[in-house]
């Protein structure tokens, strides 16, 4: 690793940011290489689990989201994991390497009450492991914040998913405002920030690059920046839209390197749509995490064997617990 970190700007415009997509494809590799051996050790990818601990039956209307009620996919409802199931999920991810392990309810909002108590349980037995403990459970406040981070939470992830202008016509259940109140309470917390977007449900490359800038603003920046590609899923509005040409998704990930130097960013959703020499590229791009299980929340994800085998074509090393 350099001894010259780069630096970590906040003040990016839009006009700069699109000229930094639209580089020549392998000149943007370039750089955000550049940038990526700068600041973290080359062969380094963290491997985190994500698991749904409360699925469906979410009152949220988001367009891309097979766990929304609003929609006819054949994700069903079900109750909230309990506390041993949960333990022994991390327990199997541990063993499997992750180093981080993700919880994500699906809930518009964190509410008062018994599952906010057995989710502070399980934050606590996630940290109990050795593990980085993150959790998603959508909006919350100030001191549910404070009361998550008591428990030793990590990370929130709470993606802006696009840009302000594009969010109308993703979610109307909620504004582009109520994500960035959640952020903000997650900072006030002093918990890591876990925040990125989606890719192909229709926007722009402005849109795309504005969606940065939003997190580019944050002080600090974001701990970890997840890019995600679109996962058509039947009985969602968004299942017709065609699939993201791959190298669309590179260079979203040599972007968001190039911005948030010191953050992990974080391939994402839509990789079992990605031939592995795409993945690889993206990892040599900057991406170094990805999601390491069979499923993230209720969408498909490589398995553990396939991964295990880019890993050791690529010679990268997982980090350890």
């Amino acid at each position: 690793m350099n001894a010259v970190q780069p630096e970590a700007r906040h003040d990016w415009r839009l006009d700069e940011v699109v000229a930094l997509h639209d580089l020549p494809l392998f000149e943007l590799i370039d750089r955000s290489r550049e940038v990526h051996l700068a600041a973290h050790g080359p062969s380094e990818l963290q491997l985190c689990t994500l698991l749904s601990v409360k699925t469906g039956g979410c009152p949220e209307d988001c367009g891309y989201c097979p766990q929304s009620s609003h929609h006819k996919s054949d994700v069903p409802a079900e109750r909230m994991l309990d506390l041993e199931a949960v333990i022994d999920s991390a327990r199997r991810a541990r063993a499997a390497g992750a180093t981080r392990f993700c919880m994500g309810a699906a809930w518009r909002e964190v509410k008062e009450g018994p599952a906010f108590d057995r989710m502070l349980d399980m934050v606590r037995g996630v940290k109990g492991l050795g593990l980085e403990a993150c959790c998603t459970l959508g909006m919350l406040d100030d001191d549910q914040a404070r009361r998550l981070k008591d428990a030793g939470l990590d990370a929130y992830n709470h993606n802006l998913d696009t840009s302000r202008d594009a969010y109308r016509s993703i979610v109307s259940t909620r504004t582009f405002d109520d994500r960035l109140n959640t952020l903000g309470a997650v900072q006030r917390a002093g918990i890591r920030v876990c925040s990125g977007g989606i890719i192909g449900m229709g926007e722009t490359v402005a849109d795309r690059c504005a969606m940065l800038i939003e997190l580019v603003r944050l002080t600090p920046h974001p701990e970890s920046v997840p890019i995600n590609a679109l996962v058509r899923v039947p009985g969602t509005p968004l299942e017709a839209l065609p699939p993201v040409d791959p190298l669309e998704l590179v260079r979203m990930v040599a972007v968001a390197r190039i911005l948030f130097p010191l953050a992990r960013v974080r391939l994402s959703a839509g990789r079992t749509e990605l031939s592995r020499e795409a993945q690889l590229m993206a990892l040599y791009a900057g991406a170094n995490s990805i999601f390491y299980g069979e499923k993230l929340l209720t969408t498909p994800n490589p398995g553990e064997d396939r991964d295990a085998e880019m890993i050791r074509v690529a010679g990268l090393v997982p980090l350890t617990a």
